[in-house]
């Protein structure tokens, strides 16, 4: 039943992809399902804050793309708005896996799924996306539960292997945060005893945030160039641009706060990484051209960001065996 009150859905259509909102008395949420499912708008109604991160190109339908060189990095970041995706079987850069080509964070988070309501009524709202993978024989599902009187999106994805033998894979949740929510001097918390792996090599030729080498105990690392950074503490416009991989999670979740927060909780077990992702504009050639202020906290299966070759080679990779269903939960809930 169509209403404008307590837990509700509606479906509708964003620059001519098909996508549905679920709202409450205190979040409204837009989920794109012609593109990879996306997350697009995760907005806390009594203050106006929006916690993701629209990047300046905006939302683009991928089917509308018929132009530009062919390039496994730019499949994704032609078509990336911001926001939150899904990330399966590869994460980080473009790998092959048994023959097969896997482009920049592929496969599902530039497909289209397909959405069925689950639930929709005054209590609660849910819609459940489904896809399978085009490149390795994966079916993907995901339910956005929203729950009436609550900041709380909940989430639980399953990942199936539809072969008859064992397979590898990278999983991810690419949440990022930018204005109006991400503010110099925001604070981020995670449970104790993480430690910092920096990323082998600098992402920016001008220069990274965190010394190569580690690991190091979170919060307080060493920096690049000497002295020591605090890695719970967001940065200035400007400042270096890096990524670094927390570890050691006994608890899967975090906090991000300024004026209001957020927090994340996961399964750990099943998603033991959480990728610390930092773009605030230090990096002026393609594809952020100084215009990006953003933090990305990633739950991941694996690490690094080089692909899924390599996570299979350091023995980081998930191993479905076959016909083998994962199962991920994950909430994220405002902190007012």
């Amino acid at each position: 039943m169509r209403r404008n009150w307590a837990a509700r859905l509606r479906p509708v259509v964003i620059d001519g992809l098909r996508a549905v909102v679920l709202e409450n008395e205190r979040l409204r949420v837009t989920v794109v399902p012609d593109k990879g499912g996306d997350v697009v708008e995760f907005l806390h109604k009594p203050t106006d804050t929006d916690f993701v991160w629209l990047s300046p190109q905006g939302l683009r339908n991928p089917h509308d793309h018929l132009q530009g060189a062919a390039d496994d990095v730019a499949q994704f970041i032609d078509h990336y708005e911001g926001g939150w995706q899904e990330v399966f079987p590869n994460g980080g850069a473009p790998s092959e896996y048994r023959g097969a080509r896997l482009a920049q964070h592929g496969e599902v988070s530039g497909l289209p799924w397909h959405c069925e309501v689950v639930a929709d009524s005054e209590e609660e709202v849910a819609v459940r996306l489904s896809v399978r993978t085009r490149r390795l024989p994966y079916r993907m599902e995901k339910v956005f539960r929203l729950r009436s009187g609550t900041a709380a999106l909940e989430i639980e994805g399953r990942a199936t292997n539809e072969a008859g033998l064992p397979l590898h894979a990278m999983w991810g949740q690419h949440i990022v945060y930018g204005l109006p929510f991400l503010r110099p001097g925001a604070r981020i918390r995670l449970p104790e005893g993480v430690k910092v792996i920096p990323h082998q090599s600098a992402i920016n030729p001008a220069g990274r945030r965190v010394q190569a080498g580690g690991p190091w105990e979170w919060p307080v690392v060493p920096a690049d160039g000497g002295g020591e950074t605090d890695l719970s503490v967001v940065q200035e416009p400007g400042s270096p641009s890096d990524i670094v991989y927390l570890t050691g999670f006994d608890e899967g979740w975090y906090e991000i706060s300024g004026d209001i927060g957020m927090r994340v909780e996961w399964d750990a077990t099943l998603l033991p990484y959480l990728w610390m992702w930092q773009e605030f504009g230090a990096s002026t050639g393609y594809p952020w051209w100084g215009r990006a202020y953003t933090l990305g906290l990633e739950p991941f299966s694996s690490m690094p960001t080089d692909g899924l070759a390599a996570a299979v080679d350091n023995g980081t990779a998930l191993v479905l065996g076959p016909h083998e269903t994962k199962v991920l939960r994950l909430r994220a809930e405002v902190l007012a």
